[in-house]
This record gives C-alpha cells, sequence and structure tokens, in this order.
C-alpha cells in the first residue's frame, strides 16, 4: 500500500530499477551460487542471516562480512565467486509477473534503467532476460568506485541520461536502497514492506498508477 504520493520536483524523466526483489525473484539463484562458492572453499553453506545478506550486498560486501577476519580466505572466496559461471543458476531467476510488459509500457514515457550490486553476472542476466531493448543502461558494482549503499551507480544513471536528480526515481526493495537514492538526490520508491520508504508498493505492478498519478499532478 501507498504511504504518500510522491513530492513533485519537477517532471520525472527517469525510473532506474533495482535488479533483485524487484525485477526478478532471485532469492534461490543468490543462495545456491554463493553456497557453490563456498562449497569449493570449503565452507559451511549460508546459513538463515547469511541468506538475507545475500539478498541485498554485493559479491565482495557478503565476503567481507562472512571473512573479514580471515583475509586469504576472503581473498579466496572473492576470486572463486569472480571466476564461478552464473549461467547455471540463472534458471532459479524468476521475473516478476509482467516484468516485460510493465518495462515496454513505461518505456514510451520515461527512460529506463538498472542500478544493482551485481557484479560479473550482471552482463548475463541482462542477455538471458533479454533486458536490452527495455533498459536503456545497466549499472552494476564494477561500473562504478563503490557499491550501495553509496549513491555512485545511481548518480552514474543520472549523469548517463542528462536530467537532474529530481528527475528520476529509484525503484529497490532494501535499505540500501533507500539509502543510496537519498545520497543520490533522486526519489525513491520501496517494493514491499520497507521501514522508512515514503512510497511503497507491494510489487512493480503498481508502478503504472503510482507514475500516473504523480505526473498528472
Amino acid at each position: 500500500m501507498r504511504d504518500s504520493v510522491l513530492e513533485s520536483g519537477g517532471a520525472l524523466r527517469a525510473v532506474i530499477f533495482d535488479c533483485d526483489g524487484v525485477l526478478f525473484d532471485s532469492w534461490r539463484a543468490n543462495v545456491a551460487f554463493y553456497n557453490a562458492v563456498l562449497a569449493e572453499l570449503g565452507a559451511p553453506p549460508l546459513d538463515a542471516a547469511g541468506e538475507r545478506l545475500a539478498h541485498t550486498l554485493s559479491s565482495p560486501q557478503l565476503f567481507e562480512a562472512l571473512f573479514r577476519d580471515q583475509p586469504a580466505v576472503l581473498e579466496r572466496a572473492r576470486t572463486i565467486a569472480h571466476n564461478t559461471d552464473y549461467s547455471p543458476f540463472l534458471r532459479w531467476m524468476e521475473p516478476v509477473p509482467g516484468l516485460f510488459e510493465l518495462l515496454a509500457d513505461l518505456k514510451v514515457r520515461y527512460r529506463l534503467a538498472m542500478a544493482t550490486n551485481r557484479g560479473v553476472t550482471l552482463t548475463g542476466v541482462m542477455r538471458h532476460f533479454g533486458l536490452a531493448p527495455l533498459l536503456e543502461l545497466a549499472v552494476g558494482i564494477y561500473d562504478v568506485p563503490r557499491p550501495k549503499p553509496f549513491p555512485d551507480m545511481i548518480e552514474k544513471c543520472v549523469q548517463h541520461f542528462g536530467i537532474a536528480p529530481g528527475e528520476a526515481v529509484y525503484v529497490g526493495d532494501s535499505l540500501s536502497d533507500l539509502e543510496a537514492a537519498r545520497a543520490a538526490g533522486t526519489h525513491f520508491i520501496g517494493v514491499g514492506d520497507l521501514p522508512g520508504a515514503a512510497l511503497r508498493v507491494q510489487h512493480i505492478g503498481e508502478l503504472r498508477a503510482v507514475l500516473n498519478e504523480w505526473t498528472s499532478r
């Protein structure tokens, strides 16, 4: 449910999406990927807390959280993850219902991009799901100096579009998404029950109505 309408700060010209938990239900895929990396490392699989972290953190951030007191293990984990083919795990990524129709509809009015804490797996996701015709830009952690919650990747999208931050909205499902949008100066729409988001939708299928209401004010 929506808490409020977006505060109008000028015409909305761009919509920037997070990937996991917003455009895709990728929980199973990400957990399976990280558990495969951990198995090669000789470490136990993620526990419940680790699975939650895997949903929001970038790969380097997750391994830092798991192995910050073991530098050699941390470096090996990052190397294994970087070299592990994500393709076998794509079968467990599920586009949210109506995703492609929604993006096609929004593309008529807005410029669209994705800003995600994914790294080397981003290219495979874009290719496997045929997102290039729908998203003008896809930015991951290796395209900017810092991952979310820093604003770098959202700022890169805004700069690419040549617009003011207040002319863009970022759609995410985590606190790091909210913090990144605030730091970048863009609007924010939270997906699901995200505390602190002034505007929330339960699923992105509700975006049409929200954005139409905003732009008609």
